[in-house]
């Protein structure tokens, strides 16, 4: 595949961490013990200490709420889907503020997942780069690198992280 290059070496991860290298493919889903809180303009649009969280090889954890936890009168659905190999079709929200903040896409979810991911149907997952905060806990998670995948960094897992130019074939 042009533009693919091999992956880096494995960062050790140090106590307390995690190696997005040691999660699995296919993907798994698990619970999350901390809040998770994401914020735009101020505004607390999900906070939830039931959030699921799902790993898969070399990508940093994706963080799905319960729509319950989720301001959903600020997500206006899109036209926009994407196909997951493993969990299936994505339906996109587009987040309106207030305030009249626009950021179209910055949440998704699975209405209808595969099987194998059925515990996440229906919650929403947010994009780290399109919102002001994605909290883990009391750390404020960075984007994981471009702007396909969702996951949250945050100083507990280590990579390196797919996302970034030549890492597509990862």
């Amino acid at each position: 595949m042009a533009g693919t290059s091999p992956p880096p070496p494995r960062t050790e991860p140090g106590p307390g961490q995690e190696s997005a290298w040691d999660y699995p493919r296919p993907p798994r889903v698990e619970p999350v013990p901390e809040r998770i809180r994401v914020v735009l303009e101020g505004i607390e649009l999900a906070s939830s200490t039931r959030a699921l969280r799902v790993l898969e090889t070399a990508g940093a954890p994706v963080y799905y709420l319960p729509p319950e936890d989720v301001r959903t009168d600020l997500l206006a659905p899109s036209k926009h889907t994407t196909i997951c190999e493993w969990k299936g079709t994505a339906s996109y929200r587009t987040v309106v503020t207030p305030g009249g903040r626009v950021v179209p896409n910055a949440a998704w979810t699975y209405l209808d997942p595969n099987p194998a991911f059925a515990a996440i149907r229906d919650h929403i997952g947010f994009y780290a780069w399109a919102v002001d905060e994605a909290w883990v806990g009391d750390e404020l998670a960075t984007p994981q690198p471009g702007h396909f995948y969702g996951g949250w960094i945050t100083s507990r897992v280590v990579g390196p992280f797919k996302g970034e130019p030549g890492t597509q074939g990862w």
